[in-house]
């Protein structure tokens, strides 16, 4: 499976960790993220990994920004994109188990590595539910 992965300066030690974990598990891993601590703007790392969902080039994306908030607001700009803002990990299964959701949004500046990771996990090994969901989910798009 294809995961695309995008950050901006608060997120580089989260994507290390999360990258290394997900290669761990056989999983190909595109990385958008800067490296570097240093200011950038968000949406040059997040459009890319909305692309690649929208696309089929990936199945899923991860993004990570200091609140999660802009990360998830650029992705969700896309129209074949469900980016969920999650802050634990029952959040992130509601996230896949009833919104069909291919973008999980991290708010590294609130949360630990190890939960990230815990999240990740839990959203990709996650299945849609479907049913009156699945209804649900097709009334999201204007």
């Amino acid at each position: 499976m294809k995961i695309s992965i995008g950050n901006d300066h608060a997120g580089p030690e989260y994507k290390k960790e999360i990258i290394f974990l997900l290669e761990s598990k056989g999983y190909q891993i595109k990385n958008y993220g800067t490296n570097s601590i240093e200011s950038v703007d968000y949406p040059d790392f997040i459009h890319p990994v909305a692309k690649d969902i929208s696309e089929g080039k990936a199945t899923f994306g991860i993004i990570i920004c200091g609140s999660g908030n802009g990360a998830n607001m650029t992705a969700n700009k896309y129209s074949k994109i469900r980016s969920a803002l999650c802050w634990n990990k029952e959040i992130a299964a509601l996230a896949r188990q009833h919104n069909n959701a291919n973008i999980l949004s991290l708010p590294a500046r609130f949360i630990s590595i190890e939960q990230a990771k815990e999240m990740v996990l839990t959203f990709l090994n996650t299945d849609f539910e479907g049913g009156r969901h699945q209804t649900r989910v097709n009334k999201i798009p204007c």
